[in-house]
């Protein structure tokens, strides 16, 4: 497929980048960080969000959604990560939909009509480990009574604080390191025994910390087969990279366009800073840049649509370039903008620390360069 939007596509990118410029700007994410505001996101936008189908792009039409699939949905968060719209999209619209699909019939009409409506709110909880490594899962779930009872810890839950419900994955058979053995459960935040504490990171986005004491679950929680976890886990990461490589783009994009204005504007020894021979060279330099992870971030998701074999190479390849794409566009605007870069008055800065976080997000460009090379035999 040709690495172009077909015009549907186009229309999509038209009407998120009016809605998100116009509803959730960065003025909003400035005011959201400065007010301490208890939910992190504005829930009058989540449900704009969801009046405009956003919510539910990638669920089914049967189910009340819009199933526009992973380019629309890669779009969407694109237009966001231009503006710096904090929602709750890449939680429940992105991961919660994608392992809802997988659910069964009783799970599916349960929550994917509430997803695609904005009434209810997933987190995953998986990472357990310093860095992201999906297979690392120490959190037991031990067969009791009619269920499990679930014990563990798990680390940057993204949006947790506001979850109606956790995707929590639990151990249920192997040691801690292994894919299989590993499932997946659907766990009210509310239960006994569950705790969760909320985490502000360097972006000022919310994660949480989730501690699971003696939970019990019974069968009807089980999210897929029990034991069989990992392979919905890996969809559902797969998606999420992908996602967040496209947000990546929106950073990476209005950082530069931002920069190139910013050096049209300053004067210097009398004369516009943009005329600097060496400034040029090192914006052209990061146009190409960017070019490129669009390019491996648009491959990425059609190939996620067209349900390609090759899917989790391309992901990771496109999260990994759209990483170095973010942090060197970032990077570039903060130093070209000079010292008041630094400075809070000055929006640069947010989008340097948005990049450096949706980076380490499920793996960074280092753990992605690492799966490509095992998946290729390496």
């Amino acid at each position: 497929m040709a690495l172009v939007l077909t015009e549907d596509q186009q229309m999509i990118r038209d009407s998120a980048d009016g809605f998100f410029r116009d509803e959730a700007p960065v003025a909003q994410h400035r005011l959201l960080r400065d007010s301490h505001d208890a939910d992190g996101f504005s829930r009058g936008t989540w449900a704009k969000i969801a009046e405009m189908g956003f919510a539910g792009v990638l669920v089914p039409e049967a189910h009340g959604g819009a199933d526009m699939g992973h380019v629309a949905a890669g779009i969407i968060l694109e237009a966001m990560g231009k503006n710096l719209s904090a929602a709750p999209m890449l939680s429940t619209a992105v991961l919660g939909a994608t392992a809802l699909k997988h659910g069964t019939a009783e799970q599916q009409a349960r929550y994917l009509p509430l997803i695609a409506q904005g009434a209810h709110l997933l987190a995953l909880a998986a990472d357990e480990a310093a860095r992201h490594k999906p297979t690392h899962v120490a959190t037991t779930a031990t067969p009791a009574g009619n269920g499990f009872k679930l014990n563990g810890v798990k680390g940057f839950v993204l949006d947790g604080h506001v979850a109606d419900t956790l995707i929590v994955a639990a151990r249920t058979s192997g040691e801690t390191d292994d894919a299989a053995g590993i499932t997946l459960f659907l766990v009210d935040p509310k239960a006994a025994g569950v705790e969760v504490a909320r985490r502000s990171m360097v972006d000022s986005r919310n994660a949480a910390k989730v501690t699971l004491s003696d939970v019990q679950v019974d069968g009807a929680d089980v999210l897929g087969t029990v034991g069989e976890g990992h392979a919905i886990l890996e969809k559902m990461l797969n998606a999420g990279r992908a996602c967040l490589a496209a947000e990546m783009l929106g950073v990476s994009g209005t950082a530069f366009t931002m920069t190139v204005d910013y050096l049209k504007q300053r004067e210097q020894f009398g004369q516009k800073i943009g005329s600097f021979q060496a400034l040029q060279h090192r914006a052209a330099h990061l146009f190409c840049e960017l070019e490129l992870a669009r390019s491996a971030t648009l491959k990425a998701l059609q190939a996620l649509d067209e349900g390609d074999d090759r899917a989790p190479l391309y992901v990771s390849l496109a999260k990994a370039k759209a990483g170095e794409a973010a942090i060197l566009a970032t990077n570039e605007g903060v130093q070209m903008h000079g010292g008041i870069g630094m400075t809070d008055d000055y929006d640069i800065g947010f989008f340097m620390k948005r990049a450096r976080a949706a980076q380490e997000t499920f793996g960074d460009a280092a753990f992605h360069s690492d799966r490509l090379a095992r998946t290729l035999g390496y």
